[in-house]
């Protein structure tokens, strides 16, 4: 990966999240909110995977071998990032949790008021 194609990963990360801050602050059907909600954590993700790249890096697996070879210090200098990517899993993880219950929450509010349009479901009862 170069220097080009991490520029346009931040251009689209940025974008995600853009475009799911609208969704959330624009739209007025709930599933269209949630969706929002997804495209900012995906946005997200992808700026700590490109930040988390290192060109020519090597997988992080410290072995005996290396540390009978010497070349810890060239180990170092040449692997990869690790905490990102595991940020990223976590981060999947919570957000897969996180769409379920606000899905959830959704199929409850649309049984109870037959509709997904937030200025529906805000409404206040004249009676």
């Amino acid at each position: 990966m170069n220097v080009d194609v991490q520029l346009w990963s931040f251009v689209v990360a940025g974008l995600l999240v853009i475009i799911g801050l609208y969704a959330i602050a624009f739209m007025d059907n709930l599933v269209k909110k949630i969706i929002g909600v997804m495209l900012v954590g995906d946005g997200v993700n992808l700026v700590l995977i490109t930040e988390g790249f290192k060109p020519g890096g090597i997988v992080p697996i410290i072995s005996e071998k290396l540390f009978s070879s010497g070349a810890v210090g060239d180990f170092a200098n040449d692997a990869a990032y690790s905490l990102p990517f595991a940020l990223v899993l976590t981060n999947i993880v919570i957000g897969a949790s996180t769409l379920a219950v606000l899905l959830g929450i959704s199929i409850k509010l649309y049984q109870h008021y037959r509709s997904l349009s937030v200025a529906h479901i805000f409404q206040e009862d004249d009676a």
